[in-house]
């Protein structure tokens, strides 16, 4: 595995800090205001200072709990499967619990649970997509889960993240009702969508496989009229048997319009396919 250049790791130091600053932000701000467990130590920690102010007058503050369940994690973790296994994530998990401390004085504006759960969801789900993108976690569930899989070789770890998180939403279904673990789900679900948009990309382009007998004419058109590099793979028409050349092109979501007219302008009867293309990396693009 090739290793971070100096100026890489720094950067995802920097990513982590942004990342657990936004998605610190989004819990005091908005699920643990209004008390949304969407899972993970942070649902868990919501559930602990509720029950402790109830019945102490005074709850435990998320960014004790998130250390305090953490550190032992991450002792067994480092016992279990070595000091490299940890790396950032002890850094990303350790500036979690100074960040929901320092955020906790952010006043959190007036919301009703669905635009919490929404806006929480834009904002915790956008904290974790950086950290992720840092090739770290907050530990929590991912680090239980990783510990469980040494016993558990043969059970895959996204099964145990799912068990051990949905254990936590449904201790707070418990606590808090049903109604507020409904919307602890929309959350969850735009948590998701938002981590997939930054781990894949928000810049959306089309990739177009043309297949055509006139495939040389309708190359030479799209590099000189669209800008863009076209690519001829070589194919066997499985039914005619005859060998055609598929040509294959990236072009901005602007451009895919003129690429079907340019395409049938020469070859009417042209097969074309058109995909959605996440991120792009090279000439041209990003």
């Amino acid at each position: 595995m090739r290793k971070e250049t100096k100026n890489e790791n720094i950067l995802s130091y920097i990513y982590i800090i942004i990342g657990t600053t936004i998605l610190a932000a989004g819990i005091n701000m908005f699920f643990a205001k209004l008390q949304l467990v969407t899972g993970g130590v942070s649902g868990l920690a919501i559930v602990i200072e509720y029950i402790t102010e109830k019945h102490y007058g005074r709850g435990i503050p998320l960014w004790f709990t998130n250390i305090a369940v953490n550190l032992p994690l991450f002792a067994i973790a480092i016992k279990l499967k070595g000091k490299e296994f940890v790396g950032k994530s002890m850094f990303a998990t350790t500036y979690l619990s100074f960040a929901l401390f320092y955020t906790s004085f952010i006043p959190a504006p007036e919301a009703d649970f669905l635009l919490a759960s929404i806006f929480g969801g834009v904002l915790v789900g956008t904290g974790l997509g950086f950290v992720l993108r840092a090739s770290a976690s907050t530990g929590g569930t991912d680090l239980a889960a990783n510990i469980v899989k040494v016993y558990l070789k043969h059970v895959p770890i996204a099964k145990i993240i799912l068990v051990i998180d949905s254990i936590i939403v449904l201790v707070g279904a418990f606590v808090f009702g049903a109604q507020k673990a409904m919307y602890a789900l929309i959350s969850i679900y735009v948590v998701t969508k938002v981590i997939d948009n930054i781990l894949e990309g928000i810049n959306f382009s089309k990739a177009a496989f043309i297949i055509s007998d006139h495939s040389k004419e309708i190359a030479e058109t799209l590099m000189r009229d669209l800008n863009r590099g076209v690519t001829g793979i070589n194919g066997t028409g499985m039914y005619t048997k005859g060998e055609k050349q598929v040509l294959f092109v990236v072009v901005g979501k602007n451009q895919i319009v003129p690429l079907q007219k340019m395409v049938k302008e020469i070859d009417n009867s042209a097969f074309i396919t058109i995909a959605d293309v996440r991120e792009v990396l090279g000439e041209g693009f990003s």
